[in-house]
């Protein structure tokens, strides 16, 4: 071992010493990173933080998360998007948004969902793409997709150079998802061979 990585042991050991003899331990200094952070956070950097083996902090995670699910808290904790964080119990999401609006509707539009699934099964996307597959013009939906931070510029077209769109973490934490792997499969949603080519023939596919 170098003298540099001796040097550091015993200002580790001291930092786990102290998470132990605080009235909750380990598990109410999790808790209280997850008060204050505003993004999600993963198991390896809680426990870089708190100088704990990765293990063990997922194990409290969990821990934690059952713990409000099954406590009927108003709150509860998730990991979403490769993070975990505290998240709005969604029976009272109607309760938080009247809270902070003051009645204001701060749902997205049907045309605004509509965009976002678009991009969201075909990205990387352009906004040509988006308007031809939806059949109106989407400049003032992906402006206000952009605005809210569901949606972001990926890149361009290697051709046209036209801005290509995905969705970003903050769409996956609104939509429940872990990742994009677990967006529903739309072959359940899909026409039928049969419906489809017979919009062919009549020029409607």
């Amino acid at each position: 071992m170098s003298d540099d990585a001796t040097a550091a042991a015993p200002e580790a050991l001291q930092v786990a010493l102290d998470l132990e003899q605080l009235p909750g331990g380990a598990r109410s200094a999790v808790e209280a990173v997850l008060m204050v952070i505003d993004e999600p956070v993963t198991e390896e950097e809680v426990a870089q933080a708190l100088e704990l083996p990765v293990e063990d902090v997922g194990a409290l995670l969990d821990e934690l998360a059952k713990e409000y699910a099954d406590s009927a808290r108003g709150f509860v904790l998730r990991r979403l998007g490769g993070g975990w964080r505290i998240y709005t119990r969604p029976e009272y999401a109607p309760v938080v948004e009247r809270f902070l609006l003051g009645g204001q509707q701060a749902r997205l539009t049907q045309a605004a969902l509509e965009t976002l699934a678009v991009i969201a099964y075909r990205q990387p996307v352009s906004r040509a793409r988006i308007g031809a597959i939806r059949g109106v013009n989407v400049d003032g939906v992906v402006r206000t997709l952009l605005a809210r931070g569901m949606v972001t510029e990926v890149g361009h077209e290697p051709t046209a150079g036209a801005v290509l769109y995905g969705t970003t973490d903050l769409f996956l934490q609104r939509m429940g998802l872990d990742s994009l792997d677990d967006l529903p499969a739309l072959a359940p949603y899909l026409p039928s061979a049969e419906v489809l080519e017979e919009l062919a023939a009549e020029g409607l596919a």
